[in-house]
């Protein structure tokens, strides 16, 4: 009885942390169609009351600074204010190939993920945010995480790595990012971030590449070393 005891527990973790999993995937896939239609405000609630965003070499901090980046940047920008989708205007966010990690308390998890992304405004449309290019696509990496919040996962800290910007007529061969890192804080800027990244760390943008660390062992070599007295 005590073996079929700690049998039944084991499945019950292992059932449990596949749970998680989902929840997790879902959580972030959630991330991505909100910042596809510009709903602000539903995005902060994704995120634990502590959390934070890393964009563009600087962190936005807490609820406040999540809110000024997706909200008084991000939907002020693109769609003047309104919350929702807007005539002519294109940010499809693809999120793929997760890979995720639980924590054997359960209480908090690593996820990497890819973000794809295609945006712009269509011709007729008559406002157009300024220097923003009509078609463009955008490639990055997340390395976040995150944590149980009142029996919730939320996100903690979603550290977004852009890998490349390209304008669609002249690809990613001819173009420099129209993103560059982050060189002033909140409040001397409005839209900036609440801390800077140390200068060690800025990330350069297109058609400067980076390593994006990776929170996973190596699924062959990692499980074989792990094995090891």
């Amino acid at each position: 009885m005590p073996d079929l005891e700690a049998r039944l527990a084991a499945l019950e973790h292992r059932v449990g942390a596949l749970e998680d999993i989902n929840a997790i995937r879902r959580l972030h896939w959630a991330y991505g169609y909100y910042i596809d239609f510009n709903r602000a405000e539903d995005l902060v609630q994704l995120f634990a009351k502590d959390g934070a965003v890393v964009f563009l070499s600087g962190e936005y901090r807490g609820h406040e600074g999540v809110r000024r980046l997706y909200g008084t940047w991000f939907q002020n920008y693109f769609t003047q204010g309104v919350n929702g989708p807007v005539y002519g205007f294109l940010l499809d966010h693809f999120q793929m190939q997760d890979i995720i990690t639980v924590a054997p308390d359960r209480k908090t998890a690593k996820g990497r993920f890819r973000g794809l992304l295609m945006g712009g405004s269509h011709e007729s449309r008559e406002y157009k945010p300024e220097g923003l290019p009509l078609q463009f696509y955008e490639a990055g990496v997340y390395e976040n995480d995150y944590v149980r919040e009142d029996g919730i996962w939320k996100i903690k800290r979603l550290d977004y790595m852009m890998q490349w910007q390209a304008d669609f007529e002249k690809g990613w061969s001819k173009t420099v990012a129209h993103l560059q890192p982050a060189t002033k804080t909140y409040p001397e800027n409005p839209l900036g971030p609440d801390v800077l990244l140390p200068p060690g760390r800025v990330r350069k943008t297109w058609p400067h590449r980076q390593d994006v660390p990776m929170h996973f062992a190596h699924p062959c070599f990692g499980a074989a070393l792990a094995g090891r007295t």
